[in-house]
């Protein structure tokens, strides 16, 4: 008894000594003891499928290695950026690869890339925010809290940060001096992962441990509003875990967000209000085009959703357990890399796959979109970066048709005819005139900041037409 005593106290004084680290090194090492690099169960056998449509590597680079870290490529003025944990910095042309490009911040890169405003900007584990020009050259630097686990991002003259302690910076972008935080606690057990804040409309959107999400003022800081996306349930701690790991999606006069082990739900960005909700997981996150929100599940299958009820389009199911990146919509085709190093094409109207490609060894760790609509640029865990091409691009069709009636009108004129019926050029809205149209997303800029005292800045809807 008294030897039980006794080491009951050593541990107690050990905790009391290294309570504040050991918490944290738990809720750091959590998210890997849950989604380790080996996957708990095998993933499903990818099977031999007919594909309509084929997949392409166009140019390939090396930027560094991850580590432990979710890097996330990010397009700016026809330049591709993207980080690696060494500390690197690279800016690549989106159209071939090629470099143009490359530093060293100094210190271990936790949390990029960011670009906009001029500026490319990256985190580190030093919870330094390193801002560049377009020419590699250093503009300035900042410091945080604590280290930044995803990248920051620019928005009308600010830079919004958000470091691992989960306070939220607003850094002014030409000198990067500190303008507000916003604070929020930790809870003492929560996934460790990379979901950073999306920002739009004159609010910073953001998701929490307990499945909370949060509307920021980007000017000040000041909360709008809170709202409750998922409510931990469970005996333990760890069935308890309900956060959002992912980033929120902006549509519209509505924000999406789906937590671990909790809901996906759709918000009213005016007042917080969760308009629908259902129960689904996911760890990577979500993305919305054509009116219909994709989610990566969890367990490894893709859903399509309705955007207005939350119902169920289409399930594809036959990626579990491979460990899906959040869908990037390319073209109609919904698109997932996996851990095997996998990038699987589906078609938006059933899920059915088209095209698929094996782009490296390693992981798939992001994609996004490229610049036509036929490409997506992708990132794995072993610091490859690759841009994939699959079907037609409709931007070339788009060019090609501009290219035909600019033609048609010069000859006309030449002719001395008139060019009353030869059509104006055509715009990306006439690509896709043919397709249904929501009343809510007739627009480009549903929600707009604007000054009501001291209530923030409310959302301003469109007037009716």
């Amino acid at each position: 008894m008294k030897n039980i005593v006794v080491k009951t106290g050593l541990l107690l004084s050990l905790v009391l000594l290294t309570g504040c680290s050991a918490l944290t090194e738990m809720r750091l090492n959590m998210a890997d003891k849950l989604f380790g690099r080996e996957a708990p169960n095998p993933p499903a056998e990818l099977q031999d499928i007919a594909f309509t449509q084929k997949a392409k590597i166009d140019w390939s680079a090396q930027v560094g290695e991850t580590a432990n870290y979710d890097f996330t490529p990010v397009l700016e003025a026809g330049a591709v950026f993207a980080a690696s944990a060494e500390g690197d910095l690279t800016k690549l042309d989106v159209g071939t690869g090629q470099q143009a490009w490359r530093i060293n911040v100094g210190e271990v890169v936790s949390g990029g890339v960011g670009a906009g405003g001029g500026l490319a900007l990256v985190g580190t584990n030093r919870g330094h925010v390193f801002a560049y020009d377009m020419d590699g050259k250093q503009v300035w630097q900042s410091k945080l809290s604590s280290e930044l686990l995803s990248a920051p991002q620019y928005a009308d003259g600010m830079v919004i940060a958000r470091s691992g302690d989960n306070r939220i910076y607003g850094l002014d972008a030409a000198d990067g001096t500190r303008k507000w935080v916003y604070e929020r606690k930790v809870p003492a057990l929560s996934l460790r992962s990379s979901a950073g804040i999306v920002v739009d409309g004159g609010a910073v959107y953001a998701g929490f441990s307990g499945g909370k999400m949060a509307a920021i003022r980007a000017d000040n800081g000041r909360l709008l509003w809170e709202a409750t996306v998922a409510v931990p349930k469970g005996v333990t701690e760890i069935e308890r875990i309900a956060d959002i790991t992912s980033l929120p999606v902006v549509a519209g006069p509505v924000v999406y967000a789906v937590a671990y082990q909790g809901r996906v739900a759709a918000i009213n960005r005016v007042n917080g209000k969760v308009l629908w909700n259902r129960q689904i997981s996911s760890y990577t996150g979500m993305n919305f085009a054509h009116e219909k929100l994709y989610v990566s599940h969890a367990s490894g299958s893709v859903y399509s959703l309705d955007y207005a009820t939350g119902r169920t389009f289409w399930r594809q199911g036959d990626l579990l357990n491979r460990r899906n990146t959040r869908p990037v919509l390319i073209n109609d085709l919904a698109v997932v890399g996996d851990l095997e190093g996998y990038v699987h094409f589906m078609s938006i109207d059933d899920g059915r796959f088209v095209a698929r490609a094996k782009v490296d060894d390693h992981a798939v760790m992001s994609m996004i979109a490229g610049e036509v609509s036929s490409q997506v640029i992708i990132a794995t865990r072993g610091g490859g970066l690759y841009s994939v091409s699959v079907g037609t691009s409709s931007a070339s069709s788009l060019s090609e048709a501009i290219d035909t009636i600019i033609e048609q009108r010069e000859e006309a004129a030449e002719d001395g005819g008139s060019t009353e019926d030869v059509p104006e050029e055509a715009t990306e809205d006439d690509a896709s005139s043919d397709e249904p149209k929501s009343i809510l997303f007739k627009k480009d800029a549903i929600l707009l900041p604007e000054e009501t005292g001291e209530d923030g800045p409310g959302i301003v809807l469109p007037k009716s037409e």
